[in-house]
């Protein structure tokens, strides 16, 4: 997607990205990371990747990942085309907690990667979802990166305070683990639970 590659702030969390205008009065499409496409307008202020904020209004879900939403103070077309690529983010602290055994993304990238040894295997990268269940890309020392299935089998810790994850297998994620029982149950993003 066109548009930052970084975060305009230290504790930023990516909830939706503007994918075009809609419409003639300023609306814009969204694609949203959140598990459910409306609450992206419960958060409160949003920030773009270039540093503006603005208060979301009159957001409607047209899909499972995609709302149109009002940004407050774009009024036309062309300005809502000039959005387009745009990631929007928000405070971390404007999450609501997650219940046990759910996790943010967001929080986990960057967690040291442990075996049940406690030997470090590297750092947690992502956690994508490429149709058949999460999985957790860790990046080595060496900056390789392999995925393990996120699924109580395959990763029965992780310590938030701690900083850390344990994982079971040290190998390459092959299909047979996708199917492990899921640690959370809502899609891959930064801004979800998991």
């Amino acid at each position: 997607m066109a548009g930052n590659a970084a975060a305009p702030f230290a504790d930023a969390v990516l909830v939706a990205a503007v994918t075009a205008a809609h419409g003639l009065k300023g609306e814009v499409k969204l694609k949203t990371f959140t598990e459910d496409p409306a609450s992206i307008g419960s958060y409160g202020e949003v920030t773009t990747g270039d540093g503006r904020t603005f208060a979301l209004a009159d957001v409607r879900p047209v899909k499972s990942d995609e709302a149109v939403a009002r940004l407050k103070g774009i009024a036309d077309r062309n300005a809502a085309e000039s959005l387009k690529g745009q990631r929007l983010y928000i405070p971390r602290r404007a999450l609501p907690e997650p219940s046990e055994e759910e996790f943010y993304h967001a929080d986990l990238v960057g967690l040291r990667a442990d075996d049940e040894a406690g030997v470090v295997l590297g750092h947690v990268r992502g956690v994508h979802n490429f149709g058949a269940g999460d999985v957790i890309e860790i990046e080595d020392a060496k900056g390789a990166t392999f995925f393990v299935a996120f699924s109580r089998a395959a990763v029965p810790v992780v310590d938030l305070a701690g900083k850390r994850i344990v994982v079971t297998q040290g190998e390459n994620t092959h299909d047979e683990d996708m199917g492990d029982e899921d640690m959370g149950d809502e899609d891959a993003s930064q801004g979800e639970a998991h």
